[in-house]
């Protein structure tokens, strides 16, 4: 019988079924993980079924072939008797000078295209003179970029940069689905998301006639079309450089450039005065 304050071991997963769990996320077999990962396919059922502790190198080795995210390797070393192995410092930790150096550079040099950096729950934690000159061209607060604001909320909720979208609703249902996705390991995201408007099924056929899917802006001299890329760290070695990413909306055409150019050099103009 256990002690009174004891928790229950069933509360906890053991550390072979979570490394199970992960391989089948993955849809690896055992056979094929313990190839990628340089160890014979017994020891690997031996370290799942739990009749073998696997070594702290052992779990780096399977947790990178598995390339899960740092806070759920955490876990994962928790549950074989390990500390944890990866901190989350604050952005403005001292130890993140050069991350936020890094970043800084990106954003000045992706101008006059606009670049915000979000974390895993999207929210905008700097953003670069370009978005700064979109948004007052399109006649949004300024603010929102001064105190920060949830890139997710603006584009679901009502009256945000959702609002401004010609193909809002395409867009809209990109950025549920991703954050969907996401949200499934994490709770906080999750919350997020259950509080804002399902976008609903779209109407009709995708547009296929471009190559990617662009966010077309409803703009005060005509319409302003963007290509929509990513940028993330490689090789991070802490949950909060891990949940930074760069999103870069690149004009895709020459009206748009020279709208934003000439936005950002109005804007620089009026701050400068």
């Amino acid at each position: 019988m256990l002690p009174p304050h004891a928790p229950a071991a069933v509360d906890s997963p053991t550390v072979g079924l979570l490394l199970r769990q992960l391989r089948q996320q993955g849809r690896l077999s055992q056979l094929e993980l313990a190839l990628q990962a340089g160890m014979s396919q017994r020891h690997l059922s031996c370290v799942e079924t739990g009749r073998a502790q696997p070594s702290p190198e052992l779990l780096h080795r399977l947790l990178s072939t598995l390339d899960t995210p740092l806070p759920t390797r955490n876990r994962v070393f928790l549950a074989a008797g390990y500390a944890p192995r990866y901190a989350a410092l604050g952005l403005n930790d001292p130890g993140l000078e050069p991350v936020r150096m890094a970043l800084m550079h990106l954003l000045q040099a992706n101008n006059p295209a606009p670049a915000i950096v979000i974390d895993s729950h999207w929210q905008v934690l700097v953003a670069n003179r370009a978005t700064q000159a979109l948004f007052q061209l399109l006649g949004l607060p300024l603010q929102a970029l001064e105190q920060g604001f949830n890139l997710l909320a603006t584009l679901l909720a009502p009256s945000g940069f959702g609002d401004c979208l010609v193909n809002a609703q395409e867009i809209r249902q990109v950025a549920w689905q991703r954050a969907a996705q996401e949200a499934a390991v994490d709770p906080e995201l999750a919350a997020l998301l259950a509080s804002l408007p399902f976008p609903g099924e779209s109407a009709g056929a995708p547009d296929l006639t471009t190559p990617l899917l662009l966010t077309r802006v409803r703009g005060p001299q005509g319409e302003l079309r963007f290509l929509s890329t990513f940028t993330t760290f490689g090789m991070p070695q802490d949950i909060t450089v891990a949940s930074l990413r760069i999103e870069h909306l690149i004009p895709a055409d020459e009206s748009t450039w020279q709208a934003l150019t000439q936005a950002c050099e109005g804007l620089a103009a009026s701050t400068s005065g």
